[in-house]
């Protein structure tokens, strides 16, 4: 049986970059991936913010660097001016391009847009203006996460405090709940939560839990500033370590016969009676 001579190689002789630039398929290459649309690919080093108030408040900010911003026809007018103010040029697409990319239950306004995320700070970097801090013990959802945020902007917290695990990603969902509040305040991830309240007690601050079956109703506690309100995650509460180093464990006393709250709930009526109890004052 005879065998097939092998294929000629009709490249042979042609230098390799002649070779290679044969081979390149004719035409324009795509600008964008037809899976993913116009829109950059999930990474760690791109957040996506989207709604009228987060986008809003991100291209107000000066805190991130901005990429890249699509708008709706009808949604462009509303940060047309912002957008030119940061040097971004908006990207014209469809509501259903939006929906698609992030998913329809997403209520985007016919705003995206793609940033980096916000510099890293550590418990150096609180300045303590209102002298109150929120400290969450592991709480996981982003809507309650992006809900608390945005109530310690309300009532002008210095810092929030999470940790680096078991804690959502600042984008998204989350920064649709915070309603801009993200580019207020201080995002603080701790790698030992037990530790990080050691030094803030060793910096003056009274750190008080807030627990469904805590000792003391929060109401009746003389607070001081500066001030660390610890919240645990729902079912769990606050960690064992967590609770040994609270000055002390307070609880929301309700008059109705449900005796508990979602936790950024909780998180709003606390906030509401410790701005009454160290007052509204601003410290310079």
């Amino acid at each position: 049986m005879s065998r097939r001579p092998p294929p000629k190689n009709h490249d042979k002789g042609h230098p390799k970059e002649e070779r290679q630039k044969n081979d390149r398929r004719p035409g324009p290459r795509p600008r964008s991936d037809p899976q993913r649309g116009p829109f950059r690919a999930p990474s760690p080093e791109v957040v996506i913010l989207y709604g009228a108030h987060a986008v809003r408040a991100a291209l107000e900010g000066e805190r991130r660097k901005l990429l890249a911003l699509y708008a709706t026809e009808t949604a462009l007018p509303r940060i047309a001016d912002l957008a030119r103010a940061a040097g971004l040029e908006p990207r014209l697409v469809n509501a259903r391009d939006l929906s698609r990319h992030l998913g329809e239950e997403a209520v985007h306004q016919g705003l995206l847009l793609e940033a980096r995320p916000l510099p890293e700070a550590d418990l150096a970097d609180i300045q303590s203006k209102r002298g109150l801090v929120i400290v969450l013990d592991q709480i996981t959802d982003p809507h309650n996460v992006g809900a608390i945020l945005r109530t310690a902007c309300a009532f002008g917290a210095d810092a929030l405090i999470v940790t680096e695990r078991h804690s959502p990603e600042f984008s998204g969902v989350l920064a649709k709940a915070a309603s801009g509040a993200l580019e207020h305040v201080t995002i603080v991830p701790v790698v030992n939560l037990a530790r990080a309240l050691d030094e803030l007690r060793e910096r003056g601050y009274s750190v008080v839990g807030l627990d469904s079956e805590g000792a003391e109703p929060i109401d009746a506690i003389a607070f001081a500033k500066p001030l660390a309100l610890v919240l645990g995650a729902e079912g769990k509460g606050l960690r064992r370590l967590t609770r040994e180093r609270c000055d002390l464990i307070a609880r929301l006393d309700l008059p109705g016969p449900i005796k508990s709250l979602n936790v950024s709930n909780a998180c709003a009526a606390a906030l509401g009676v410790v701005h009454l109890r160290l007052g509204a004052k601003v410290q310079d």
